[in-house]
């Protein structure tokens, strides 16, 4: 499940790193659960609608931004949607206005999936920590890898499951995060992903690749 959220913002400038803002008032959202600490069946998107104002280090919104937040369990889902509606402030001026619910879609037609924000994977390479991108010879099986490592936890087995970055998409590209002090390289590239419904559900849902409880991987 999905919820939509539309933000009332105010005149002030939202940091460009400020995915770790996101994180915290999503966490204080939940409240005690435990999802903290554990490996993340769900993902949020970046905020949208803002310009970027590279003067003043971030972003500018006219009257409103907006994000998505999905996850597997709709347990989470309903946490978020009482956290939000006892304490509808994020940061730097932002307020949750309207919260909107999207029911899982059926996904068995579709195959390629445009981005809420940018994928991250993180592999250990000859003892040192590399940032896999979209035109790395492994970054499908390393997505693969995650996401059957999550659908293990959840109980699921799709035989039939493949995911690749789409290698025909016009303007793939990367971005660099700032996560507390940390640079984190990401992917923006659309995926294609081939399976049961239910697998691309999943990944609707939980997000790709590493980090999705920190703001990376979800998808449209």
């Amino acid at each position: 499940m999905r919820i939509h959220l539309k933000v009332k913002t105010s005149n002030e400038i939202v940091p460009f790193d400020h995915q770790h803002l996101m994180v915290g008032v999503i966490h204080k959202w939940l409240g005690r659960n435990e999802e903290h600490g554990n490996v993340s069946l769900y993902s949020f998107s970046r905020l949208e609608d803002g310009r970027a104002n590279k003067e003043k280090n971030g972003l500018s919104f006219n009257r409103y931004a907006s994000f998505f937040i999905s996850a597997h369990d709709n347990i989470i889902i309903k946490q978020l949607i009482g956290g939000i509606q006892n304490s509808p402030t994020l940061f730097n001026g932002l307020k949750v206005e309207e919260i909107s619910i999207q029911e899982d879609p059926d996904l068995s037609t579709r195959e390629q999936f445009y981005l809420g924000s940018p994928i991250f994977i993180q592999r250990r390479i000859d003892d040192k920590i590399e940032h896999i991108l979209y035109d790395h010879s492994q970054s499908g099986a390393y997505l693969k890898e995650t996401l059957q490592m999550k659908m293990n936890l959840a109980g699921l087995n799709d035989e039939s499951f493949e995911i690749e970055f789409d290698q025909n998409y016009p303007n793939p590209g990367s971005k660099l995060i700032n996560y507390k002090g940390i640079k984190n390289r990401a992917s923006w590239c659309p995926v294609i992903i081939k399976g049961n419904p239910e697998t691309k559900l999943f990944a609707w849902n939980v997000g790709l690749g590493n980090s999705t409880g920190i703001g990376f991987g979800a998808i449209k």
